[in-house]
């Protein structure tokens, strides 16, 4: 099989901002065990702080790739996929911790490259949450981990078969449980009476801090993000290989990098 061009091509810039994204990504989602609470006059403006940080970086991250090289079939496949991703997403959220949203996210990532998996993070959770009402600070969060989660699918390993399913099934799995833990975080110091024995409290050495937030995760999420880990495996196991055969067919047909050449006698593009 040959190999398939990503729809959307990452330059050196865009790595590099994409880099420093992701820097500040982890600021934003770790800023309980940077920044105490108050300190800005209020203890809600943290995190209100950091998600416009993170449309801000979010709009760089993207106009940055679509310089580097998405042309009109790629955008028409974003455009397919992100509207899929929401109409799907309330079949699932909002019971027992069941996200539709993120095996297409995962299978698409990994067939149409990174750079693609990023952007519809992006624009999947941007759309589902104007037809849901789901808009509010939490949103930047969930589009941040989103993109990630859909730009690291486009960078596993090779595999073919039934190893890259079981491969994406198990990465499906994890970025379940990853994508609870970080969400969380961005409003953990504001969920839970401060006289709580798993509640944030501000002075503590990170190491008692993190203790304290990981018994809040196990205590409040873990039933949550457990249905989200089992349904990206339970779908990608079995909707994977249909799903990757479609995708990487219509990669083929689309040739999304193929380059543009034109005839010495008519100056027609070939």
């Amino acid at each position: 099989m040959t190999a398939l061009s990503p729809a959307i091509r990452i330059g050196p810039r865009a790595a590099l901002v994409i880099a420093l994204a992701a820097f500040l990504g982890v600021v934003a989602f770790f800023w309980p065990f940077l920044v105490a609470p108050g300190k800005f006059g209020s203890n809600y403006a943290p995190p209100l702080i950091f998600a416009v940080l993170l449309v801000i970086v979010l709009s760089v991250v993207i106009s940055e790739i679509a310089e580097g090289g998405i042309n009109s079939k790629a955008l028409a496949m974003l455009g397919v996929l992100s509207a899929v991703n929401a109409a799907i997403r309330p079949l699932g959220a909002g019971t027992a911790g069941i996200e539709t949203v993120f095996f297409i996210l995962v299978l698409a990532g990994r067939v149409f490259g990174p750079g693609f998996g990023f952007t519809l993070g992006c624009t999947s959770l941007f759309a589902s949450a104007l037809i849901t009402g789901g808009v509010g600070p939490w949103m930047p969060y969930q589009m941040f981990g989103c993109a990630f989660v859909g730009m690291l699918a486009g960078l596993l390993p090779k595999a073919t078969g039934r190893r890259e399913v079981l491969m994406l099934a198990a990465y499906g799995s994890v970025s379940g449980y990853l994508f609870g833990f970080l969400l969380n975080l961005s409003f953990w110091p504001f969920s839970l009476d401060p006289n709580s024995s798993i509640a944030y409290l501000p002075g503590l050495p990170f190491t008692e801090q993190f203790q304290r937030y990981l018994a809040f995760d196990l205590a409040t999420s873990l039933g949550w993000d457990t249905g989200r880990a089992a349904t990206n495996l339970v779908c990608i196991l079995l909707a994977g290989p249909a799903v990757l055969t479609v995708f990487r067919r219509a990669a083929r047909k689309a040739r999304f990098q193929a380059p543009v050449r034109f005839d010495r006698t008519g100056g027609h593009k070939t």
